[in-house]
């Protein structure tokens, strides 16, 4: 059970701190529900407690784990499907893993190809979600700013990954 103020990642969603947890009625029935706080757009989610494993919440990865992400990033991108439907489907796949190296690929994968080719709107859509969710986590491992995370990544993908520093 995680406590208050522990720092985790609700996938499809991103990170945030548990900043309490409450009971709440809802149509007659009572239930405890984690509050997180998410750093980016300030925003609080609700988790109900009886849901987390089902709904994968997990801690967030570890400042070193954070460079290892970025330096995933910056590696070779996988060849994905032509096929626009079949991208998709995969890449909201590896987004609701909660994994953040299956969200950096998809990171990697559509911010490379909207530079190369252009994106579709719903390809542009699952783009910022997945950089939210990408960013959000690296805020928090790294007691980083958003805007210091979103320079890194651009970064990244204007130098083509030589220069991850």
């Amino acid at each position: 059970m995680f406590q208050v103020g522990d720092r985790v990642v609700y996938p499809m969603h991103g990170a945030g701190t548990i900043i309490s947890i409450e009971e709440k009625e809802f149509l007659g029935e009572k239930k405890s529900y984690y509050i997180m706080e998410m750093p980016l757009g300030e925003m609080r989610v609700m988790v109900p407690l009886d849901k987390v494993e089902n709904l994968g919440l997990r801690y967030i990865i570890s400042a070193r784990e954070a460079e290892d992400v970025l330096q995933e990033l910056a590696g070779e991108q996988e060849q994905s499907s032509k096929n626009w439907n079949r991208r998709y489907r995969a890449n909201v796949e590896k987004i609701k893993t909660g994994d953040i190296f299956s969200v950096g690929e998809v990171v990697r994968s559509l911010s490379r190809r909207e530079m190369e080719k252009g994106l579709s709107t719903g390809e542009k859509k699952l783009l910022n979600n997945a950089r939210q969710i990408l960013v959000s986590e690296l805020v928090l491992a790294q007691d980083s700013s958003e805007q210091a995370v979103l320079e890194t990544l651009e970064k990244i993908f204007t130098l083509d990954g030589d220069d991850v520093s």
